[in-house]
């Protein structure tokens, strides 16, 4: 019997695994460490968090770039736990990337015509007659000039090679794009027109975001949930305003209260200062009890040998802490 599954639910990552193997026999690095979360339609949710946390991969699994070690993928109700070669053109087509770096996801060979007529062609999505005109439409989407047809990637700086990217990923109607990190490459004024263009394509098109960054600031701005991830797992996951105004996990305090802020107004909703100590260790050697216990200010015995629970605090508002209240959300 198939589970019944919320309509409104485009991606429902359910007890996720990703283990790499070592040298060293026996031994794994636990990339991503049992996560679990949901992406409705038309929504963004940014997953957060420090270098080696997890959240990358947690995008390639998504893609089917990882094959996963363990739990489940759905997406609109539809099994996509197999790596990507086994999965179905549909849903290549229906889930699609922007990369960080668009120097390195775009063929410097090709114009940017070409690069673009590539999937059109692969997918079959227009007639071949009325490719040029598709191609000079999503330029036009994006707001790239209608010269870019015929230049070279390397004609453009790394904005517009961006923009290619997302209009590469728009050429088949995707429901879904997995965003890795599309601005950290780029110069704030440059990001300020990626994130304006993403917002727009989001309504004209009705797309979801999967929106990975470490970039708190701009989480606030554009997402409708965040989760924020620690050593392979998610530490807390709540609606943005409940996130910046009523952070429950302490390691979501120690990255809120880092944030540097300019305006008073912004300060007084600054969460208690928790100061950020230590780094996040090996996912080779994960501490026992709470991951987070060797560098939280708060730690007490339960915490060096208790996984706390996922916990519901607020509606749709969990957490994973043993100083935070609620009830343990059914795995």
């Amino acid at each position: 019997m198939t589970e019944a599954v919320d309509k409104q639910d485009v991606l429902v990552v359910k007890n996720l695994k990703k283990y790499f193997p070592t040298r060293e026999k026996g031994r794994f690095v636990k990339a991503i460490d049992d996560v679990s979360f949901k992406i409705r339609q038309n929504e963004v949710v940014g997953l957060v968090g420090e270098s080696g946390s997890g959240k990358s991969t947690t995008a390639y699994c998504v893609m089917g770039m990882h094959p996963i070690t363990g739990g489940a993928l759905s997406f609109e109700g539809r099994d996509i736990s197999m790596p990507a070669q086994q999965r179905s053109m549909d849903l290549k087509r229906e889930i699609q990337i922007v990369f960080q770096d668009p120097g390195t996801s775009l063929n410097p060979q090709r114009s940017i015509g070409e690069i673009l007529r590539m999937p059109l062609a692969v997918h079959n999505i227009v007639p071949r007659s009325q490719r040029n005109t598709r191609i000079r439409e999503l330029l036009d989407s994006v707001g790239l000039p209608q010269d870019c047809f015929f230049k070279s990637p390397r004609a453009l700086g790394g904005g517009e090679k961006q923009l290619v990217a997302i209009a590469r990923a728009l050429t088949t109607n995707p429901q879904l794009m997995v965003l890795d990190e599309p601005t950290s490459a780029l110069d704030v004024s440059i990001q300020a027109k990626i994130i304006g263009t993403l917002m727009e394509l989001r309504k004209q098109f009705n797309m979801s975001y999967l929106f990975i960054t470490h970039d708190m600031s701009l989480m606030r701005n554009i997402s409708d949930r965040i989760a924020i991830m620690y050593l392979g797992r998610i530490m807390e996951m709540a609606p943005t305003a409940d996130f910046f105004l009523k952070p429950q996990h302490p390691y979501t305090k120690m990255l809120l209260s880092s944030i540097p802020v300019v305006l008073k107004e912004e300060a007084k909703v600054k969460p208690e200062k928790v100061p950020s100590q230590g780094e996040i260790p090996s996912p080779v050697n994960v501490p026992s009890g709470c991951r987070f216990h060797t560098r939280c200010p708060f730690a007490f015995d339960r915490c060096l040998t208790e996984e706390p629970p996922m916990a519901q605090v607020f509606p749709d508002h969990i957490a994973a802490c043993h100083l935070c209240p609620g009830q343990p959300v059914q795995p």
